[in-house]
């Protein structure tokens, strides 16, 4: 009997290890209420989030607090004895943080599940609410063609008024010189 339970205390300290090794290398973390949704909606939602670098993990509520117990930036959250009712999954985002909280987003405007309790990003707490308004955000490419076109913009703006000014004189030279053909003045 002492050997089954030793196994299970392995096999949890090894989730715990798993977990606490997604919490430190995560950039985002977003804490839902999965409970209500298919296996096969979370299948489809863990399958979309693995495209952008991302993973729902559902485990245990009691072994996600000590795997977030040995995160400085998470302790806080742990003792919050609501934070962690009910069924809870979370979603590690380890790149890009607003492409996975789209997804979650899309998900949620589907079929009204999974419900947003919390979440970390880059060690700061967001409410539900703050994590609603990021799935808004444009995504990082986006944003990044959004400042190129910003940087652009007044160089070929500048490129543009220099030029028309020498266009302008090749014009009227040619207007010139057509009259000239043509045998007016």
């Amino acid at each position: 009997m002492d050997t089954k339970i030793n196994q299970v205390r392995q096999k949890k300290e090894q989730i715990v290890a798993k977990i606490a090794e997604k919490v430190n290398r995560a950039k985002g973390i977003i804490f839902a209420n999965y409970q209500g949704m298919t296996h096969k909606q979370l299948e489809d939602l863990k399958k979309e989030l693995r495209k952008s670098d991302a993973e729902l993990v559902v485990t245990k509520n009691t072994l996600l607090k000590i795997a977030l117990s040995k995160s400085n930036d998470m302790k806080a959250s742990v003792e919050d004895p609501k934070a962690f009712q009910g069924a809870t999954a979370t979603l590690f985002s380890f790149s890009d943080v607003i492409s996975p909280i789209k997804a979650l987003a899309k998900a949620i405007k589907a079929i009204n599940l999974p419900e947003i309790k919390f979440g970390f990003l880059e060690g700061k707490m967001l409410t539900k609410d703050d994590v609603m308004k990021l799935s808004t955000l444009p995504t990082k490419e986006i944003l990044l063609a959004q400042i190129v076109g910003g940087i652009k913009a007044p160089i070929f703006g500048l490129h543009r008024a220099l030029s028309w000014n020498i266009q302008k004189f090749v014009l009227t030279l040619k207007a010139i010189g057509n009259k000239n053909v043509d045998g007016r003045k």
